[in-house]
């Protein structure tokens, strides 16, 4: 279970913002076969429960995900440019946890 938000926690993730950001995070996670077992794109935060094949580190995986979206989203949506400035689309950090017996109870969470 993954949480990450963008810089300044902006509430920017709606509309054509969020449809781009969801069509990113699959086409990167297929890249790295990582299944997204579930997800909520929230206007000021991102919520994935994420299975990573035991070859990729979290943090690794982290760094690609938030790295190639933020380059992809002002590919995308030059206008971001001017919000962000210097390519800065995420904040630094996320939350990080670990899924066992609860994943039932994750995916409830992230869906409400």
């Amino acid at each position: 279970h993954i949480v990450f938000t963008p810089k300044y926690r902006r509430k920017v993730i709606y509309n054509q913002y969020r449809s781009s950001l969801g069509e990113i995070f699959h086409r990167l996670c297929s890249y790295k076969g990582v299944e997204i077992i579930e997800g909520h794109l929230m206007p000021d935060h991102v919520h994935m429960l994420v299975s990573i094949p035991p070859r990729i580190s979290v943090s690794s995986f982290m760094g690609y995900l938030k790295g190639k979206s933020a380059l992809m989203m002002f590919d995308k949506h030059a206008n971001l440019k001017y919000k962000f400035g210097n390519r800065h689309f995420w904040a630094e950090g996320y939350y990080v946890s670990t899924v066992g017996l609860n994943e039932a109870t994750i995916k409830k969470y992230i869906q409400d």
